[in-house]
């Protein structure tokens, strides 16, 4: 079903209409990972309007310049071309761990949409692979490349990076009249560069524990800070990309090596620390927390049934991690996210 997904979606390009990203391969993938493909496509044919073609390829990447063509978005064309002469040259692997290294520090591209589709596509790509799906992750990297995004970054000096929750305790929230938004998520981000605050965030997190068990920490922090501070439509949208960004590098541990993965680890944080920064408004408090009384089986029905394209992924990263790491967070934040969502 993934693949006729994926053959459905081959002319379409990586927005939609209203300008913002288009989740439908991503959406194709995490239906079939919680094991609804039979909810693909009916959810793709309920958006079929919304999608827009696919855009005309420009002119060739050439290997020694491609820094160049980085955070040009009308270049999405061409960034597939190349990463697809990539793929056909060297094994997904190595592709992977050489273009995850250079694209971490634009982690935060495109509101983390870029990371999220490159780990949806990779785990279905290690699940099978096949044209489709190799075509799919070069147009997920070319996502990534092309909406390529910096955030304010000042290294401190070593010494004094802190486990997860002690590090989130010393991030400061940009004070409301000071934050950016201009009817996007990257608009806010791009307006940290005005918080002198936000640079210090990335040195803050201690990125020396093995990478799986720091992002099953960072999931449950950020599960945390989004059902503090998800209370309409917009915030639960933007603070759940800090769960499903770091869930998606989770996707991309078995085909990256160990320090590429710890390279890209802090950037992982500070993506999710600057949704925190510019959107939220209260820290999670340290409180035990009581799981909702539903199992994974309804938990799945209830984001099927919703239908947003956020509602979806976000299970989906949720129950796959609470099955490996079970915290009553994850049916917690489930329902309170989904109640803040429009439905899809």
């Amino acid at each position: 079903m993934l693949d006729e997904a994926l053959e459905y979606l081959s002319d379409c390009g990586p927005d939609l209409r209203n300008g913002m990203a288009s989740h439908a391969p991503m959406v194709a993938e995490a239906l079939c990972a919680l094991g609804r493909p039979d909810a693909v496509m009916p959810w793709l044919e309920r958006h079929r309007a919304e999608f827009t073609s696919r855009p005309a390829h420009r002119e060739r990447i050439e290997p020694a310049h491609w820094r160049a063509a980085l955070a040009k978005e009308d270049r999405f064309s061409d960034w597939s071309a190349f990463f697809a002469d990539e793929l056909a040259n060297a094994p997904a692997r190595e592709v992977l761990d050489t273009w995850v290294a250079r694209l971490a520090p634009g982690l935060c591209a495109n509101a983390t949409h870029g990371v999220i589709r490159v780990g949806h596509a990779a785990r279905a790509l290690g699940a099978a692979e096949n044209p489709l799906r190799r075509r799919e992750l070069a147009d997920a990297l070319a996502s990534w490349a092309s909406s390529y995004q910096v955030l304010p970054t000042a290294r401190a000096k070593k010494g004094g990076a802190l486990p997860p929750r002690q590090a989130f305790a010393r991030v400061e929230l940009q004070p409301p009249g000071e934050r950016v938004f201009t009817g996007t998520i990257v608009s806010s981000l791009a307006g940290l560069a005005g918080f002198p605050a936000f640079a210090p965030v990335i040195g803050l997190l201690d990125a020396s524990p093995e990478p799986a068990v720091l992002i099953a920490e960072l999931t449950e922090l950020f599960a945390r800070v989004l059902l503090e501070n998800a209370h309409d439509p917009l915030t639960a949208i933007v603070l759940t990309h800090g769960v499903t960004s770091i869930a998606a590098l989770g996707h991309l541990l078995p085909y990256i090596d160990d320090a590429t993965a710890r390279a890209a680890l802090p950037y992982a944080w500070q993506s999710a620390c600057a949704l925190y920064v510019a959107f939220g408004s209260r820290r999670p408090p340290a409180r035990l927390l009581e799981a909702p009384d539903e199992n994974a089986e309804d938990l799945i029905e209830r984001a099927v049934a919703h239908g947003d394209e956020h509602a979806i992924k976000l299970t989906e990263a949720c129950l796959a991690q609470h099955r490996r790491h079970p915290s009553p967070v994850y049916p917690a934040v489930l329902r309170r996210t989904l109640e803040q969502l429009s439905p899809g």
